[in-house]
């Protein structure tokens, strides 16, 4: 029988305790994901680069007005 591959968001999680990081962090870390690939309509992560991460964070600058602290919060989230 095959065993199918975790999920992405999975498997972000299971990283994120293994460094110990708070449950909080976790939580905020999946939330950046998430939003960050519905913002590319669904696309994997691993087929987008430094375009894409820039693109969602101008789109959170300027059309969200997140602040600056916002900002690094979700490119430190992002693979």
């Amino acid at each position: 029988m095959e065993t199918r591959p975790r999920k992405l968001l999975d498997q972000v999680r299971d990283v994120i305790r293994l460094k110990h990081y708070s449950y909080r962090t976790e939580q905020s870390y999946v939330y950046w994901i998430r939003r960050y690939i519905l913002f590319h309509n669904k696309q994997h992560p691993k087929e987008m680069g430094v375009p894409e991460i820039e693109a969602f964070l101008t789109h959170l600058a300027v059309s969200k007005k997140v602040t600056a602290s916002t900002q690094n919060q979700a490119l430190s989230a992002l693979p």
